[in-house]
């Protein structure tokens, strides 16, 4: 009786260690086949989706000419580094880029004479109007740390007609003062900030 159950024990050990070469079921514990996937078919989790494109920039209104005006953040100290100009479908673009700490604030209105802050000196300013633009929140270089724009005064681009130059950025008791002369008569502007960079956005209708 003990010679019959070892040998129906030797054949069963015999028959599964047969099982486990033959390939037919795979080892416990390992992971299950996954047909390949082309990689541009498979979703990557934690992306996020692509962008979804921005309608177009409003135009400022020909006649929106009321002077603007906005606060700085609380303990900006900002400081002129360049200016950019731009020609878009219906507005021309200045661009005010700003290094420093905060976030601008603004007084934006035509204005008949180009009075320079501290001195009293008026400026000989091109185009058929001027904006005065006085950017508060601001902070000479040695108390920003940040180089100041050092390019030309004025600033101009063939390809921006409307604008006919912008003129100055000269700090005075945390004010930035800049002129802009504008080929048109008066024509209306909008006044808005951007980041990446930090800038003083002024759009000034060309319509």
């Amino acid at each position: 009786m003990r010679t019959g159950r070892v040998l129906v024990v030797v054949a069963m050990l015999g028959f599964l260690a047969g099982c486990a070469h033959s390939g037919s079921t795979p080892p416990v514990g390992s992971p299950e086949l996954v047909p390949a996937v082309p990689s541009s078919e498979v979703d990557t989790p934690g992306l996020p989706p692509p962008p979804v494109p921005l309608p177009g920039e409003p135009v400022p209104a020909p006649d929106d000419t009321v002077p603007k005006q906005a606060e700085a953040s609380p303990g900006a100290a900002l400081t002129v580094t360049d200016i950019r100009l731009s020609r878009h479908a219906g507005f021309d673009r200045v661009e005010y880029h700003l290094g420093g700490e905060g976030t601008p604030g603004w007084s934006v209105w035509y204005t008949g004479r180009a009075v320079q802050d501290g001195s009293g000196r008026e400026l000989e300013v091109a185009g058929e109007s001027v904006l005065e633009v006085r950017i508060t929140g601001s902070a000479y270089p040695f108390d920003s740390r940040v180089a100041p724009y050092s390019g030309p005064d004025p600033a101009t681009d063939p390809a921006v007609p409307g604008i006919a130059g912008v003129y100055r950025t000269t700090v005075f008791e945390g004010v930035t003062q800049s002129f802009v002369g504008v080929a048109g008569d008066r024509p209306g502007f909008t006044v808005s900030t951007a980041t990446m960079p930090n800038r003083l956005v002024i759009d000034i209708a060309n319509g």
